[in-house]
């Protein structure tokens, strides 16, 4: 999606084929468990496929042009991989009973989670929710760890994975 760019419902749009719409998006909803960078754009298509119009198709289609231009790029999962996530979700929803506030925080108190400041511009998570520059995209990728895989790469990987 181009930053600040506003796909919207479009109720006076021209309509099209929703069953071609649909393949088109659930194909690209397929690529964006390796291809982080799509997620945002595809899910903002994915909304309107009950009443896609000119203008979502247009979107779609841009996706695709993107694409074309970075075939080979990806998110590689051996299954040898010692990735470790390491997450904190304030999930203890109304843990007190009688102010039915939150409880999770007294762990930060206690030392048993820590909080760091991330600026705004290095949030990893916004190639997920935002659409965001050329330049913002390119820093996100590296950070991932999105490579470009030509034939050659791969096969020297499939050969790692293999031994």
């Amino acid at each position: 999606m181009v930053e600040k760019s506003k796909l919207d419902e479009d109720p006076q749009g021209k309509a099209v084929d929703p069953t071609h719409y649909c393949d088109m998006v659930g194909t690209l909803m397929y690529l964006t468990s390796s291809r982080p960078d799509l997620v945002y754009a595809v899910c903002m298509c994915a909304r309107y496929q009950d009443r896609p119009t000119k203008n979502h198709l247009h979107a779609v289609k841009r996706i695709f042009r993107y694409l074309r231009g970075n075939i080979n790029r990806g998110l590689w999962y051996s299954k040898d991989s010692v990735i470790a996530l390491t997450a904190f979700a304030d999930a203890d929803h109304v843990g007190c009973q009688d102010t039915r506030r939150s409880t999770s925080g007294k762990q930060v108190e206690n030392g048993v989670v820590k909080l760091y400041f991330v600026r705004m511009e290095y949030q990893l998570a916004y190639i997920f929710t935002k659409a965001l520059c050329r330049e913002r995209i390119e820093y996100f990728i590296d950070k991932l760890g999105i490579r470009s895989f030509t034939a050659k790469t791969l096969k020297e990987l499939v050969d790692e994975a293999e031994e």
